[in-house]
């Protein structure tokens, strides 16, 4: 063989090579994205989504200073007392005139399990003027022996002597005044303060006509009869005092409403999340050295609506009543829908332009040029434009549009969407028999790989909702100089999926943190 005939032989191969290779693209042309969808198998009717409810709790510790308490009851509490004490021996002290007054100090409040400790001291002074009783004739006998009896023979002697003298006494007043209280909330939003007070003096004998007058015994029923009366108010006015409930209900208005999300992907209409509440919860106070807490909370049924919506949100007469909680949660479930063209996006960029087996392995290569997905069924039907080869140098490739079926599955642990029962239809199968005995080897391939790499990162919408709902929630935290609330949405786990013709849908459980501290109560 000469040279001329080489490359005349040559020649014929090259073209024959470039011959083979466009009648491939003839058989087999490069698919537009709508192509994808005009050969697919039929679709089986998917029902639509209907709207979903699901249930959300807020709790929240509300943390009364036990500061904001002392300065309210500080400016509560009469700073004075005064009143004038039973004449103990108005035999002797016929004309008498015995008064107290006393003025209490600064209040005291120290918290411990279960009860709220409140004192405060007692200064003042008591006061006795008048005439001694006596002198002559039978009525003086009879005092004299009616002073006798009551203090004795040798003592009355000495009154007597002092009979129809003048006196005014006086004599300083300490002691102080401790109250305990073991408040309760009531199914009818009522808080009893379970107020229980004693009352201590410091005795002071006052010397009065030979007679030692004791200050502590005058004066203690007085002050005890004042100090029952104030906390029989106090305890009747709390009892009666609808505070928790209007605050109760003022924040159960502003939660029954829609609150805008903005859009959940680009063609979707702006997004609102309904809160109805519908429950609400409240523990018994917990007491420790810094503050009284009281466990506040309310259930709501939570939604995902595409318009803004006016619920109706009865307010329950009674509070739910349940164990004590250490920390405020929030657990927000909502759904969260993004239509199939977003979730198209999300699969071409995982796996287009990808070939398998990804180690090179192998004489043949699948690679994914296209991809859209459909829901079909209890399935989702991904189309898939491919190019398979075989390798080489002079390896010829050609275009093919195959449909795989899969089931959706939610990985939960890595928040992405995963297929499985991954399997080619019919008419695929049929064209990569025309592919040749290397396209039909692929076939296990390419099933495995996407089963393996057609997963679809669910994260960024978790992250998206987080900070929606995040946004949402806040908004009822309101904040003054004398309350400070904080309401935080730490993570949003994706639960559950399901789907329709054009909507996959993602049920989130968002978690976080609430607490509420109050520095001064109102007056």
């Amino acid at each position: 063989m000469n040279l001329r005939q080489i490359l005349i032989g040559a020649g014929m191969l090259v073209v024959s090579f470039f011959g083979a290779l466009l009648l491939m693209n003839l058989l087999w042309p490069t698919a537009p994205s709508s192509t994808l969808e005009q050969g697919r198998p039929a679709l089986i009717a998917v029902p639509p989504l209907q709207p979903l409810t699901r249930t959300s709790t807020v709790l929240a510790p509300v943390a009364i200073a036990l500061s904001a308490i002392r300065e309210s009851l500080d400016a509560a509490v009469p700073h004075d007392l005064a009143g004038k004490p039973t004449n103990p021996v108005s035999q002797l002290l016929s004309s008498a005139d015995m008064s107290v007054s006393v003025t209490r100090g600064p209040m005291s409040v120290s918290g411990q399990p279960g009860a709220m400790l409140v004192s405060t001291q007692l200064t003042g002074s008591f006061q006795a003027i008048g005439t001694l009783a006596g002198g002559a004739g039978s009525a003086s006998n009879a005092v004299s022996s009616a002073i006798g009896n009551l203090i004795g023979s040798s003592v009355s002697q000495q009154v007597q002597s002092l009979a129809g003298k003048t006196f005014d006494q006086r004599a300083d007043v300490h002691g102080t005044v401790q109250a305990v209280s073991h408040p309760t909330i009531a199914p009818n939003w009522r808080l009893t303060p379970n107020l229980s007070a004693q009352v201590n003096v410091v005795d002071v004998a006052l010397p009065i006509g030979g007679v030692k007058l004791s200050v502590a015994n005058e004066i203690k029923p007085l002050i005890d009869g004042q100090v029952r009366e104030q906390t029989s108010a106090l305890e009747t006015r709390l009892r009666n005092d609808p505070f928790i409930e209007n605050a109760a209900r003022s924040q159960w208005t502003k939660m029954c409403r829609s609150i805008p999300l903005g859009t959940a992907g680009q063609g979707m209409p702006n997004l609102w999340l309904e809160l109805r509440p519908t429950r609400a919860i409240a523990a018994q106070p917990r007491i420790d050295a810094q503050a009284v807490t009281l466990l506040v909370g309310v259930q709501a049924e939570t939604r995902v609506v595409p318009n803004e919506t006016k619920p109706n949100c009865p307010f329950p007469q009674q509070l739910d009543l349940v164990p004590q909680a250490n920390e405020g949660t929030v657990t927000i479930e909502v759904p969260i829908d993004i239509p199939f063209t977003e979730v198209n996006r999300l699969l071409e960029a995982q796996i287009t332009g990808k070939t398998y087996p990804e180690d090179g392995t192998g004489s043949f290569a699948t690679t994914i040029k296209q991809a859209a997905i459909a829901a079909s069924g209890d399935k989702l039907l991904i189309s898939l434009l491919v190019n398979v080869k075989k390798r080489g140098l002079f390896a010829l490739g050609a275009d093919a549009t195959v449909y795989v079926y899969g089931k959706p599955a939610l990985d939960q642990a890595n928040q992405i969407l995963r297929f499985t029962d991954v399997n080619l239809d019919v008419q695929s199968r049929a064209a990569f028999g025309l592919l040749g005995a290397a396209a039909d080897a692929a076939e296990p391939y390419l099933q495995k790989a996407l089963a393996d790499k057609a997963v679809i990162d669910l994260k960024p919408f978790a992250e998206d909702a987080k900070k929606r709902i995040g946004a949402a929630v806040s908004d009822f935290a309101a904040q003054s100089d004398d309350m400070k609330a904080t309401v935080n949405v730490t993570d949003l786990r994706l639960v559950d999926i399901a789907y329709d013709t054009d909507t996959l849908r993602l049920i989130g459980d968002a978690n976080g943190s609430v607490n509420v501290a109050i520095s001064k109560l109102p007056q």
